[in-house]
């Protein structure tokens, strides 16, 4: 941070804060209004705070080095020479003589997903006369408006638990912190929002297509950028969500008792051929590769990269296998969704990330405990539950075998901790009412 933040920082906070007031009037309901600011105003103190922890706790970090190693660079080559700064925009790690003198200090110039993190901070830096927590505050904003929708999209088919989806969205300490700095989760997070916003807009309401179609390309246009992996977790589960709706629409029995298997079976076939195309870009991603990238990056980030964070754990031995992966399945699912434990402890922000995981696995235990498993089956035909779900289990699954760092993991999975307090929330609402329904 320069002296400077302390006067550009205030008038971007202001601005936004009058954009929200004048986008909550168009968007909120009464009900909702109550936690619009609460829940903006913890995406800013988020955004600030990430870049606090990294300058004085950690003393570095992927903040670091996509602001001040990377869009700083290129806002500086925009003062000076405008064409070098729209080349660094589009550029994609060759080498270009007109730009070398700021292409050769960005610590992220060849590596394209990083790098499209640079390339954003620079557009807001541009803005902001390159001033950092004016840039995390631009990023905070972005990732809560996509939220924001996403959030009204389920109030309107669950307008009775408008407080829980409030919780399960906005509340989470770890969301609203790590997804609120100059970060790659900051800008996945948001643009899950988006998706999923404008998924619901098309496919159930149908409202402004041309707009929601739009929003939709963006969104997944980012998602694969960043994370290429986030997009190979939902998109199943998306697609499960539309055909188990377009089922639920027959109303006759004996129709989609006929037509049920069949679409589920070209909903399958779907969702792979989207995940072939998908990592025909990033060989990475491969489906055959995905074994070996999976063991890659676990050891990586356990004996290398995240080596002196003192947080690593192990789940066993990976050997580049789909076996092998399937065999630590259940261990990796519960590693992203309820570890640590209190007893792994050994630093302040694990103790955060272990409480948080304490907190899941009580509202997780408190599900099985207040219902039936009948009732609980029984909700589980829900298609918005099985997407929520489906979409939570994925996702922990793959980061969980993958990370074997706690540290890296609270970081990754606060895309799925939405997802999977809102499938535990709307679990228990269709529980208790069918228990309810039996009662009368």
């Amino acid at each position: 941070m320069k002296p400077i933040d302390f006067i550009i920082a205030p008038l971007t906070l202001f601005v936004l804060l009058l954009l929200g007031y004048f986008l909550r009037e168009v968007s909120a309901t009464e009900e909702t209004k109550k936690y619009f600011f609460p829940a903006l105003l913890l995406k800013m103190v988020g955004a600030i705070g990430v870049g606090l922890i990294y300058q004085f706790y950690y003393g570095g970090g992927d903040t670091f080095s996509y602001y001040t190693h990377g869009a700083a660079h290129i806002v500086n080559a925009f003062y000076e020479n405008f064409s070098a700064g729209l080349k660094l925009l589009t550029a994609n790690g060759e080498f270009d003589a007109d730009t070398y003198k700021y292409s050769s200090k960005i610590w992220m110039y060849r590596d394209q997903t990083s790098y499209f993190i640079v390339r954003i901070a620079a557009i807001f830096g541009v803005l902001t006369y390159n001033t950092y927590s004016s840039v995390a505050l631009l990023f905070a904003f972005f990732s809560f408006w996509g939220l924001w929708l996403m959030y009204q999209s389920f109030y309107k088919i669950y307008p009775e638990l408008n407080k829980w989806l409030a919780i399960s969205i906005f509340f989470v300490p770890t969301v609203f912190f790590w997804g609120s700095g100059i970060l790659k989760d900051t800008v996945t997070l948001g643009a899950t929002g988006f998706l999923v916003y404008a998924f619901i807009q098309l496919v159930f309401e149908r409202k402004n297509i041309i707009w929601n179609s739009i929003l939709l390309s963006l969104s997944i246009y980012i998602i694969v950028s960043v994370k290429l992996y986030i997009f190979l977790s939902l998109m199943p589960a998306l697609i499960l969500w539309f055909f188990l709706y377009r089922i639920g629409r027959i109303r006759s029995t004996v129709a989609r008792a006929i037509v049920a298997p069949v679409m589920l079976v070209v909903g399958i076939f779907l969702a792979y051929y989207v995940a072939l195309k998908a990592g025909e870009d990033n060989k990475r991603y491969a489906l055959d590769q995905i074994a070996e990238t999976a063991q890659v990056t676990a050891y990586d980030i356990r004996y290398w990269t995240g080596k002196d964070a003192g947080s690593g754990y192990s789940l066993g031995e990976l050997d580049g296998t789909f076996a092998s992966m399937i065999k630590l399945a259940p261990q990796a699912i519960n590693v992203a969704l309820f570890r640590p434990y209190l007893w792994e402890v050994n630093n302040p922000l694990m103790l955060l990330s272990a409480l948080e995981a304490l907190f899941l696995l009580g509202l997780t235990i408190r599900l099985f405990y207040r219902n039936k498993l009948v009732h609980i089956g029984q909700s589980l035909k829900s298609p918005i539950i099985l997407f929520c779900l489906g979409f939570a289990i994925i996702f922990a699954f793959g980061v969980g075998i993958s990370t074997y760092n706690f540290g890296t993991l609270s970081r990754y999975r606060i895309v799925m901790v939405p997802f999977f307090l809102i499938a535990l929330f709307l679990l228990d609402f269709h529980a208790q009412s069918k228990k309810t329904e039996k009662i009368e």
